[in-house]
């Protein structure tokens, strides 16, 4: 095993958390040989510098609180970054069920402010379309929406 890819894939994974996907990419634009990339991972797994869990945990958390992302947008892009349905699970738990209800009335309440059509079924369907790109339940924003919105 090429110790000097350890140490730099284990320097990578110390200071962000990192999918599997994202080490094997490092290694390979390195010119790390397959053999050598699958016993890197596995020794970063063991040494626990990378964990899939862990990662999942705090991408939902990030982009929920910085990005204000719903939850089938969290999930999808983290499926993308090749994590399993166990780990987006996991993920998707760190995420307060009052705070996000609490966080889609605060993002549909800011963007009713600056909408500027004088028609409430417009205004209605454009924050339905904006929480729907955000990642929210559909089910979930016309509730909201059906609560004394005017």
């Amino acid at each position: 095993m090429n110790k000097d890819a350890l140490l730099q894939a284990a320097h990578f994974c110390a200071y962000q958390e990192r999918t599997v996907q994202d080490v094997k990419q490092k290694l390979k634009s390195w010119d790390v040989s397959e053999d050598d990339s699958e016993e890197i991972i596995g020794r970063l797994i063991e040494d626990g510098y990378l964990s899939q869990e862990r990662y999942a945990q705090s991408f939902a958390r990030g982009k929920f609180r910085t990005r204000q992302w719903g939850r089938l947008k969290i999930e999808q892009e983290m499926r993308r970054k090749g994590l399993d349905s166990e780990d987006r699970k996991t993920g998707l738990e760190q995420i307060n069920e009052e705070q996000y209800l609490e966080s889609l009335k605060n993002l549909l309440k800011k963007k009713d402010a600056s909408l500027k059509d004088e028609d409430p079924r417009v205004r209605k369907q454009k924050l339905v379309r904006f929480a729907l790109g955000k990642g929210y339940e559909s089910g979930l924003v016309w509730k909201i929406l059906g609560e004394d919105w005017e």
